[in-house]
């Protein structure tokens, strides 16, 4: 699996307490965005918007009367304006917004299962490209997962170039942001999960898990793939088969093929 690092990011500083402000972020992309109107549990701060992307938005039956989502109203400004507000080379199609990071996703609060028990949860350990982050997510999003866990410390902001990779799934799959992924492996094991850890050596494929409780597929980042704990803590570990030819797949390739494998009939 690949996770070839597009941007760098330093380690993260300490957590936040529970009582300290929300970041400050922002979205751009008409999905980012629009996704983000639509979500209740999101708060804005500004709004910048062309003329165009204002129509477009006035479109979207998911978001009928977003502007009353917006507090002091919507920046009416124009592409080279907007391109100010962002990082260079940022495709915002004329939408941007400066929103507060969403409320913490704890594990226990989602991945409990009570409803539908074989949704899938997806672990992410020690990727950091926010373009396979934010494509896993769409994945994630695609094939109703419950959760995906990322650490914390080594996970890009979610804000920016992840979230229109994930073009809206940001808003709707949630994220728990994990001190400890072994940790949290454990953690789904107590909570009745199999804990499938991808490796290209593993002797199982994953069409050949058993498919009676949920799964918790563990996706590591390219080169030594999955750390040692984090390999050991999983209950099993599996491979995707491919040609001899190739060594591995990108690791959002890789995550959405094992997402639509395990949430197949059995």
């Amino acid at each position: 699996m690949s996770d070839k690092p597009t941007n760098k990011y330093p380690p993260k500083g300490p957590s936040r307490g529970r009582n300290s402000a929300p970041e400050r972020l922002w979205l751009y992309g008409r999905h980012a965005v629009a996704a983000a109107l639509a979500n209740p549990a999101r708060k804005f701060r500004r709004l910048a918007a062309t003329k165009n992307a204002v129509d477009w938005l006035n479109e979207r039956d998911e978001i009928q009367n977003w502007q009353s989502r917006i507090g002091k109203g919507f920046e009416d400004l124009r592409p080279d304006a907007i391109d100010k507000l962002l990082p260079a080379g940022a495709v915002h199609q004329g939408l941007a917004a400066e929103v507060l990071e969403l409320p913490r996703t704890r594990l226990k609060e989602v991945c409990s299962f009570k409803d539908d028990a074989h949704r899938p949860v997806v672990i992410l350990d020690q990727i950091t490209d926010p373009q396979n982050i934010g494509a896993i997510l769409r994945s994630a999003a695609a094939f109703k997962a419950r959760a995906v866990i990322v650490q914390e410390r080594r996970t890009p902001p979610l804000s920016g170039a992840l979230a229109k990779a994930a073009a809206g799934a940001l808003e709707i799959v949630p994220i728990v942001q994990a001190v400890n992924i072994a940790r949290s492996v454990e953690a789904l094991n107590d909570l009745g999960y199999l804990t499938a850890g991808l490796a290209s050596s593993a002797p199982t494929a994953i069409a050949d898990l058993p498919k009676t409780c949920p799964i918790a597929l563990v996706m590591g980042a390219e080169g030594a793939g999955l750390r040692q704990l984090v390999g050991e803590t999983c209950q099993t570990l599996i491979h995707i088969p491919i040609d001899a030819q190739m060594e591995s797949l990108n690791v959002s390739v890789a995550a959405a093929i094992s997402l639509y494998a395990v949430s197949q009939p059995t």
